[in-house]
């Protein structure tokens, strides 16, 4: 049994001797600093401990959330009661949009300089998570400068702690340092990255996510594939643990992802997609080899021009990704992934197994319901140029090296 484990894991013997044969200098594990300080509280009955994590941080709160779906499973009521019971004040800041708006940074700035706020408490998903952190790094930066600070023009220096309660199992910003937040009026999605924007406390509940719609449930799951999928893709061959992370990542997606899209009570499968979504992109996977993230850089275009569901866009965008990066002298990557994710038969030859790797990849969104063009999510072609001139300019890491012209053309290619 324990055999058949190791092959179930890792695939056989085929796919590691010959990637540690023929490794160069370039391939050795590069060094790496890993720290993750944010700590969790996972499963059932766990918000209890919120009160207590809070007075560790602060005593005045931010409660920022989106568009009342905590209210209609009455977690809102649960967190104000917490907070009230606690003789915790706090200000509230709700309507928080998907593509977190800028404008929705600059208010909560506001309330939390006019109110001497301390604490930040997002519940919610990825987006009020984003938008808490921006308002975190804004509210003690000393700037006016909201966008700037998003651009990178301005700087961060200390941030307000952020405590999050976890309600949708997709972006792992309740365990990373990043925040994505959306300028409709200049159309740019972006945001930066700072150590003291991870979140100190997160409180993971997977009964919060029962109510989450098929639809985000399907895209959750494919936001979590891509920052696993945009990490494994990468030519240092030396990193194999960080490849099997990313293979254990992606597993339980494939595993649970549809599963919670067909039972959205199944506690089980709940449960494996959160972690799985911290897990993704929380830096474990990223360690010791280049990254070059692509795919999102596309998508970002998508929501910033078309306010397009994030994973609906990356689900339309993966597989001619993967289908335009293939060659001859990259497909060992593809068939440790067709073999160690998809479980297709290893005595193929090694094209053939690329190429159903990426229709398994596909036929698996198309299965939970996504989109498979970018037709479908109300994107029309007469951005592409100049979303693929801003897409592009960042692509010098990519597993492939990519410019413009490749950018354009997958764009075309998925429209």
């Amino acid at each position: 049994m324990f055999k058949l484990g190791l092959r179930a894991a890792f695939g056989r013997s085929r796919f590691v001797r010959p990637v540690i044969r023929e490794m160069e200098d370039k391939d050795f594990m590069q060094n790496f600093m890993y720290h993750i300080p944010t700590k969790v509280h996972f499963g059932r009955g766990e918000i209890g401990k919120l009160a207590e994590e809070i007075k560790t941080w602060g005593t005045r709160v931010l409660l920022v959330y989106g568009g009342g779906s905590i209210k209609r499973i009455g977690l809102y009521d649960r967190v104000v009661g917490i907070l009230n019971e606690n003789d915790i004040p706090f200000m509230e800041l709700g309507g928080v949009d998907p593509n977190p708006r800028i404008t929705s940074v600059e208010e909560g700035v506001k309330l939390c300089r006019e109110h001497k706020l301390d604490v930040l408490l997002p519940v919610g998903g990825g987006s009020v998570i984003d938008c808490a952190k921006l308002i975190a790094a804004g509210t003690l930066s000393g700037s006016d400068d909201m966008w700037g600070i998003v651009t990178g023009k301005a700087a961060i220096g200390k941030v307000l702690p952020v405590i999050t309660v976890l309600t949708l199992a997709a972006t792992g910003s309740e365990m990373d340092t990043s925040a994505i937040i959306t300028n409709l009026e200049t159309q740019e999605k972006t945001g930066p990255s700072n150590p003291g924007m991870r979140p100190k406390v997160s409180i993971m509940d997977p009964e919060y996510t029962f109510t989450v719609s098929r639809k985000q449930t399907a895209a959750g799951t494919a936001d979590i594939m891509s920052h696993a999928l945009e990490v494994y893709f990468n030519n240092n061959k030396g990193a194999f643990l960080q490849s099997r992370f990313a293979e254990a990542v992606l597993k339980t997606c494939v595993a649970y992802g549809r599963r919670a899209c067909e039972n959205p009570e199944d506690y089980e499968a709940r449960a494996n997609l959160m972690w799985a979504g911290s897990w993704a992109i929380n830096g474990l996977l990223t360690k010791g080899s280049p990254v070059g993230w692509s795919v999102h850089a596309m998508e970002h275009e998508l929501s910033a021009y078309y306010d397009v569901v994030h994973g609906e866009g990356l689900a339309v965008l993966i597989p001619h990704w993967l289908r335009h990066m293939l060659r001859e002298d990259n497909v060992w990557k593809y068939v440790e992934y067709g073999v160690n994710v998809w479980g297709i038969e290893e005595s193929l030859p090694d094209m053939e197994i690329a190429e159903r790797a990426i229709e398994a990849t596909g036929k698996y969104f198309r299965d939970m319901g996504l989109p498979e063009t970018l037709r479908d999510v109300g994107v029309d072609d007469s951005r592409f140029e100049v979303m693929a001139k801003r897409a592009g300019a960042g692509l010098g890491k990519a597993f492939v090296v990519m410019g413009e012209g490749d950018v354009l053309e997958i764009y075309l290619r998925a429209f």
